[in-house]
């Protein structure tokens, strides 16, 4: 029996006893997204009376967040650097914090203000090399594994296993074995408005691009709109399944990328048991921490960087808040700002912010005259590049005040353009 075999035998343990190694006081992450090891959060909550005080950082929380639900705030404190619709009412009501910070350098945060005591991740078993896979979610859960002062893993046989950074079984201090299904994410529904923007967005992209694309609706109703392209490459935070529908038409291919020509690049995926299916031992798929595959001077590594990502509300300077409605925190930035200064900086590169004109059922504009009050700005008008609604393209980069507000306008809703047009009168009397 080698020595890694034995030292992971002698590290098995139940849920039970692999949380009580939590002591009150400290600071854990969980795996991200549908990495999280959900089997190891549930016995943490089940054993909250024990801990006072006990912080916990996530981004995506796709689990049930049973840790910030009322009655917790004695034992548990989340501290969220993307807030989802599990944790926006814990951190509105100030039972939790959010953190803000660009998702390249959340791996260098648990060197920094954030070091870590404990992690939870989800692994694959070992391969006959002593080595585990993190699956399906890299990103800042390697760094994680890296420097906490105690590591827990539960081991997922339904786990898909992944190229690009392994983990050594040392690496590790406790193993909880548990089989379950790797949490999945339903497919959107793309509409009328969606399928328009789509095909607006794939009109500025061309043969032989490299892609990032983020989740949801107007990702995919863009994929769906690049059936006829060729050559396209991925080299994104995350993809989702219509990434592989395209590589099954033979669209994305990864053949033109100038970094790591042939290869799909992201730091987490989400999506369907699918999409687990082909990413696992696929060597053509690489996952890689956050602090690699959305560093800006990695990203433009790639020629003809595409970034395509979306908005709450856009002003007429061409400032764009992503990430609250007025005060209220509704996400985060995650790698929009990231894969916009990468495509900046990338040879022919480009970079999209797409949404619907509207919002509310089309009772408000996202097109306004000034950011709500309290709004943040996530991509600074000095960032940005190409703007698409349903009514069409609006290229800022270049463009003085007065061109960008009148692009902005010619594409907002035409109900709201009169009222846009009068702070535009207001702001430029001789325009």
């Amino acid at each position: 029996m080698s020595d890694w075999r034995t030292y992971y035998e002698q590290r098995q343990r139940t849920a039970e006893e692999a949380v009580s190694y939590i002591r009150s006081g400290d600071r854990i992450a969980t795996g991200h997204a549908c990495g999280e090891p959900t089997y190891l959060v549930d016995a943490m909550v089940a054993n909250a009376q024990v801990y006072e005080h006990v912080e916990i950082f996530h981004m995506v929380a796709m689990g049930k967040c049973e840790y910030a639900k009322p009655g917790m705030e004695k034992h548990f404190r989340h501290n969220a650097n993307f807030v989802g619709g599990n944790t926006r009412e814990a951190v509105s009501c100030g039972r939790a914090d959010f953190t803000p910070c660009f998702f390249y350098q959340v791996p260098n945060l648990f060197h920094t203000t954030l070091p870590l005591d404990v992690a939870l991740v989800m692994v694959t078993p070992p391969n006959e090399d002593g080595m585990v896979s993190l699956g399906v979610s890299v990103d800042y859960d390697y760094e994680a594994v890296m420097t906490a002062k105690t590591v827990i893993a539960q081991v997922n046989d339904q786990m898909p296993f992944t190229y690009g950074k392994l983990v050594p079984v040392t690496e590790i201090d406790y193993f909880v074995e548990h089989s379950a299904p790797v949490m999945e994410l339903a497919k959107p529904n793309i509409g009328e408005i969606e399928q328009i923007i789509g095909e607006y967005c794939a009109s500025l992209i061309q043969d032989g691009d490299t892609l990032q694309l983020g989740i949801g609706a107007l990702p995919d109703a863009v994929l769906l709109s690049l059936k006829d392209k060729k050559n396209l490459g991925i080299h994104s935070e995350m993809f989702s399944d219509g990434v592989v529908d395209l590589m099954e038409a033979g669209v994305i291919t990864n053949q033109c990328k100038t970094l790591h020509p042939g290869k799909f690049v992201a730091n987490f995926i989400m999506g369907s048991r699918r999409l687990y299916d082909f990413v696992d031992h696929n060597e053509d798929v690489l996952m890689l921490p956050a602090d690699y595959v959305n560093h800006p001077l990695v990203i433009a590594q790639n020629d003809n960087m595409v970034s395509i990502n979306s908005c709450v509300q856009v002003d007429l300077m061409g400032q764009v808040c992503s990430e609250s409605v007025g005060q209220k925190q509704i996400s985060g930035v995650g790698g929009q700002v990231d894969f916009i200064r990468g495509a900046a900086m990338s040879k022919g590169g480009r970079s999209i912010l797409a949404f619907p004109s509207t919002a509310a059922k089309g009772t408000v504009s996202k097109i306004v005259p000034f950011l709500d009050p309290g709004a943040c700005v996530t991509t600074t008008r000095n960032d940005v590049d190409y703007i698409v609604t349903e009514f069409g393209i609006a290229h800022l980069k270049g463009l003085t005040l007065r061109e960008r507000a009148r692009a902005l306008i010619s594409i907002a809703h035409p109900k709201f353009r009169d009222e846009l047009q009068q702070e535009f009168v207001r702001r430029f009397p001789l325009g």
